[in-house]
């Protein structure tokens, strides 16, 4: 089911009886490399809510889909793209999982809103990479309206988010609640929910609370069942390794219980199949 762009993201989460799923860098795997125009188009086929994408920019000011420090584990080259021209991101191939040569290349971020306009909402992290010049970027693309962005809570991003993006979406990415609402609500800026990243159930943001406290203000919550490191607990082990291994109801059904409004994953074909049958079980 599509979403009407023209209304608010809490109102088309209202309208779901399952968390949001978004997913990481595409859906990719096997000679299909992540934050490639290919991943992007299967993550859609296969029904994602968000679609999250990194931005890169190379040392000519172009603006490519890629992770930031992750050029020694996807491309090899040796060089950041950062110190890299725009013709040497394009001629630059990416590797696949068994680390062999592919014939896909890092996307424009051009290219990649093109693919995802009027598709899928669009969580553009690394924002912070140049916040004035991906802005333009999204105005440029027209994509206003389908975009998330995310930052870390530190007020000189918000400085920057309130002078050049005051009505697009934003969450901050926050390890400790406090009042960071509070203080972003009280700014000139399109505050819509936080990305709560929890080491255990204690904490502040992985409570229920919390959660409906946010719920009550038209705020949504938004968690990460993927793992990018082992030792960098996101979500108090609510995994998607633990969701494959042991069950939905053991990683995506518990963020779910708590309330959580979206779920970032690595696995979206299987986590939606989850939900599916959890709503029939209901």
């Amino acid at each position: 089911m599509g979403f009407d762009f023209n209304s608010s993201i809490f109102k088309n989460r209202r309208q779901r009886n399952t968390p949001l799923l978004a997913a990481h860098r595409g859906v990719c795997g096997a000679n299909i490399p992540c934050n490639t125009l290919l991943a992007y188009k299967i993550a859609v086929d296969q029904g994602a809510d968000i679609v999250e994408i990194d931005v890169a920019k190379s040392k000519d000011g172009q603006f490519f889909a890629f992770h930031p420090g992750m050029e020694f584990a996807y491309l090899k080259c040796g060089k950041l793209i950062s110190d890299m021209t725009a013709s040497e991101v394009l001629a630059t191939p990416i590797k696949n999982s068994d680390e062999a040569d592919t014939h896909y290349r890092i996307p424009a971020l051009q290219e990649v809103f093109a693919l995802l306009k009027d598709k899928v909402y669009i969580n553009v992290d690394k924002y912070w990479t140049d916040i004035e010049g991906i802005t333009a970027e999204i105005r440029k693309a027209g994509v206003e309206k389908q975009v998330i962005l995310k930052t870390s809570a530190d007020e000189k991003y918000f400085d920057d988010i309130e002078k050049y993006a005051p009505d697009l979406m934003y969450m901050p990415v926050v390890q400790r609640v406090d009042n960071i609402s509070g203080k972003l609500k009280s700014r000139n800026i399109n505050h819509i929910g936080v990305e709560v990243v929890f080491q255990s159930f204690n904490d502040g943001g992985a409570s229920t609370d919390y959660i409906k406290s946010m719920h009550g203000k038209g705020l949504l919550v938004w968690a990460n069942s993927i793992i990018y490191d082992e030792r960098d607990v996101l979500s108090a082990g609510c995994t998607d390794d633990v969701s494959l291994e042991k069950g939905g109801d053991f990683g995506w059904g518990v963020l779910d219980g708590l309330g959580f409004d979206i779920i970032q994953t690595d696995w979206l074909s299987a986590a939606k199949q989850y939900f599916t049958k959890k709503l029939k079980r209901s």
